[in-house]
């Protein structure tokens, strides 16, 4: 179905290609997951197999690309789209038209597809992606999680035979990106669709998979494998793996189910040992809402929430797609006034400070860090945000080259990887050191070892006296990472507590590793290693 032959790809001024001498064969009705670290080149194997690398990126492209017996290099994307169907990371980008329906039908429009087909298609997707109550609304209205449905299905009513799919649950919820991915499922199994997604979170994609493509980067040769070979020495994998690898088990454990069959001595092993403990400490105030109301029209996406933020604390604001986490973010960033309610940072209502003082008081990193960078290259995005926070030279590459080691400097924010997009914001939010940190969905993009490293230096600030809230679908990030959790839903506070309370008794929430050992509160491997060598 989809076959390359000897592909190295260089974009335009690279020093080096991307991607060197990639052979892959991926036959009909397979669900295949690219992973490999931030930057190694995953999102250019993907457009590559609908032509949008080399005809929209430019660059040079060597070997040969063969989708459905037509090369990329004789037909441009718009000549494979009614084969190949294509969702990126950015789903706003691709929207051409003004709400749910008339996008997901806009596709067959083009396409000549007769209006009865086309109305059967629609409802048929709405259906299966859960949007029939998103049917009327306004594109730019949604969540980033509900966006993202949209253009899953936008390019599923079209019926193509290949569906790429770039981070496709990045946005989601769990619950949300667990429908997703099961829709997906019956869509290989029953249908014969073939599906190629690179994603991070392998916690979520392992168990649909029926085949691995390892990028590893510096131009070694791409691995490909069955799930259950590929992360034997993965070096990404997930937490369930993790544990898997330190307890010895043998087949790894690829679902939560595999887990706690094996799981039974390693509960009894750590019967003599407890999770650790975080004693609660009292911090001053930095930031509060109350009575808080934010509306979209008629669309209330906040309703009368009261919340309090403290220094020193890392908070996670969990909840499904459209409960308000991104509103709620935005208000306290000043970006929006509140319709109702107060909203103070630093004593101050942040909407009416200037941008000079408010930089100082709060900084926010959006779920499109795109929104934030203007600059020419990476290196000169560095300078200018120096400068603006009037920071000593340098200030911002360092933080950058903590969040995500050897960027290129000289290379355009356009021409970097969605994960690599993200550092870059996040290293012009973070220099500053703002009293209050605000991040949605910071783990977009990023692999395992990029969270590690942005994880500690949250921790660094929380520590330095710094409030951290991070609005995520992460919940490992949450169970590693967040004193306290926060859950929304329906724009209102539902729970709000010491973060391994909250996350551990939600059957949505809780991290694999809670879930493995169950009742018990361990979240983390690194939890479960320090318990047994107590327990030893």
């Amino acid at each position: 179905m989809i076959d390359l032959e000897h592909v190295t790809f260089t974009y335009t001024d690279a020093p080096r290609p991307t991607l060197r001498d990639v052979n892959l064969y991926i036959p009909e009705g397979e669900l295949c997951v690219v992973i490999g670290e931030t930057g190694t080149g995953k999102t250019t194997l993907l457009r590559i197999m609908n032509g949008l690398v080399p005809h929209f990126s430019g660059g040079r492209l060597a070997g040969t690309v063969t989708v459905d017996g037509r090369t990329t290099q004789d037909n441009r994307p718009r000549q494979l789209a009614d084969v190949v169907g294509f969702v990126g990371q950015n789903p706003l980008a691709s929207f051409v038209t003004e709400t749910v329906e008339d996008e997901l039908a806009y596709t067959m429009e083009n396409l000549g597809v007769p209006p009865a087909a086309m109305r059967r298609r629609v409802e048929d997707t709405i259906d299966l992606l859960g949007l029939a109550e998103l049917r009327d609304r306004s594109l730019r209205a949604l969540s980033g999680g509900q966006q993202q449905r949209v253009a899953i299905g936008a390019v599923l009513t079209a019926s193509p035979r290949i569906l790429v799919l770039d981070e496709p649950t990045s946005a989601l919820d769990p619950a949300a990106a667990e429908e997703v991915l099961s829709a997906l499922a019956r869509l290989v199994h029953d249908l014969g669709l073939t599906v190629v997604m690179a994603e991070h979170r392998l916690e979520r994609v392992l168990p649909f998979a029926d085949r691995i493509v390892l990028i590893p980067g510096d131009g070694a040769p791409v691995q490909v494998g069955t799930p259950e070979v590929m992360m034997r020495e993965a070096p990404v994998a997930p937490p369930l793996v993790e544990l898997g690898r330190l307890c010895g088990w043998d087949p790894l454990p690829l679902t939560v189910r595999d887990a706690r069959r094996q799981a039974g001595i390693l509960r009894q092993q750590l019967s003599t040992a407890r999770p650790p403990v975080v004693p609660e400490t009292a911090h001053h105030e930095a930031a509060s809402v109350r009575g808080l109301r934010a509306s979209y029209g008629p669309i209330v996406a906040l309703d009368g929430v009261d919340l309090t933020v403290h220094a020193s604390e890392v908070m996670v604001l969990m909840g499904r797609n459209g409960s308000g986490k991104s509103t709620l973010l935005t208000t306290l960033a000043g970006a929006r006034p509140p319709g109702r309610g107060t909203v103070l940072v630093g004593g101050e209502a942040p909407h009416g400070l200037r941008a000079t003082d408010l930089i100082r008081q709060v900084g926010l990193v959006p779920q499109d860090p795109g929104l934030l960078l203007y600059g020419e290259s990476v290196g000169a995005e560095c300078q200018t945000a120096d400068r603006s926070s009037h920071l000593a030279e340098g200030t911002t590459r360092a933080t950058l080259e903590r969040v995500l080691p050897g960027m290129p400097l000289d290379r355009h924010p356009r021409d970097l990887s969605e994960g690599q997009r993200l550092a870059l914001a996040l290293a012009v939010i973070l220099a500053p050191a703002p009293g209050v940190l605000l991040l949605d969905e910071p783990t977009r993009g990023l692999d395992y070892p990029s969270k590690d490293r942005l994880m500690v230096v949250l921790r660094e600030l929380a520590v330095a006296g710094h409030a951290v809230v991070v609005a995520t679908h992460d919940v490992e990030l949450a169970a590693r990472v967040a004193d306290r959790a926060v859950v929304l839903a329906d724009g209102q506070v539902i729970a709000d507590g010491p973060a391994r309370a909250v996350v551990c008794h939600s059957p949505i929430f809780a991290p694999q590793v809670a879930k493995v050992l169950a009742p018990d509160e361990w979240l983390t491997v690194a939890e479960v290693r320090a318990g047994l060598e107590v327990a030893v």
